[in-house]
């Protein structure tokens, strides 16, 4: 009878154990920049293969966008903007822990075409048989802004603004040039990455000529998993993270 009872609470303990190790399953929503859509599979894909108790919802949008869902209250855990501009507004309304904020990434603006396009430099948008370009909303989507920056130092603003056709987004403007809805558009270098051979870069804005791109990500304040999403934006800042988004046209940034 000792015996058996002896064995009973052997199992007993080994359960409880077993029981121990075993982590709740977690669900973290990540408002995130359009542009990271490619990058951001990859990622989600590494670190739920090593915590396999965490699942990851991406919502993807411009900037401004989610900027103004997570004001009305949409669920998310971790915002990474492709601007400063709409973090700046989610800070200053308290709705991000200001400690978790970090400047992940830098990008690069380049003007895109498709790959016959006789299209040769930025001044070559001016030139007649060049009839609609696209660039985001200036006022919602950063890379927009940053378009709209550019073509005004480069004086060719007031020359190309009747064909601009604006798009919600910087995804979008990719698919007006890959359909040849329009003949030119300007994007981030890792969107033409993700596009394969559809399209071709055909210059890089002046890094002069508009204001730094830079995507700073935070935590916000409404997360119900604090510890969990502050184990992913560590593992976004890391050394394989790094790896996964320069192979997609992101440059880190190293601190």
């Amino acid at each position: 009878m000792l015996f058996l009872t002896a064995a009973l609470l052997g199992c007993g303990n080994g359960d409880t154990d077993k029981t121990a190790t075993e982590k709740d399953p977690v669900k973290l929503t990540v408002s995130a920049a359009a542009s990271l859509t490619d990058a951001s599979k990859e990622l989600k894909e590494l670190y739920t293969k090593k915590n396999s108790h965490v699942t990851i919802d991406y919502s993807y949008g411009s900037s401004g966008a989610l900027q103004k869902q997570i004001e009305e209250g949409a669920p998310s855990d971790l915002f990474i903007s492709a601007g400063v501009k709409q973090m700046d507004a989610l800070e200053e309304k308290d709705l991000i822990d200001k400690n978790s904020r970090y400047d992940l990434l830098n990008n690069e603006l380049v003007l895109i075409a498709k790959e016959d396009s006789k299209l040769k430099d930025f001044n070559g948008l001016a030139e007649k048989d060049i009839t609609q370009m696209s660039i985001g909303q200036p006022e919602s989507v950063p890379a927009g802004k940053y378009a709209k920056e550019a073509l005004t130092s480069l004086d060719l603003w007031s020359k190309v603004e009747s064909k601009i056709v604006y798009a919600k987004d910087v995804r979008q403007v990719l698919t007006y040039v890959e359909t040849g809805n329009v003949d030119a558009g300007l994007v981030y270098r890792s969107d033409v990455i993700g596009a394969g051979k559809t399209v071709k870069i055909i210059a890089a804005a002046p890094k002069d000529s508009h204001k730094p791109i830079i995507y700073p990500m935070a935590i916000l304040k409404s997360s119900k998993n604090k510890e969990e999403t502050a184990k992913f934006a560590d593992f976004l800042k890391g050394k394989e993270a790094a790896k996964i988004f320069e192979k997609y046209g992101f440059q880190p940034i190293k601190k």
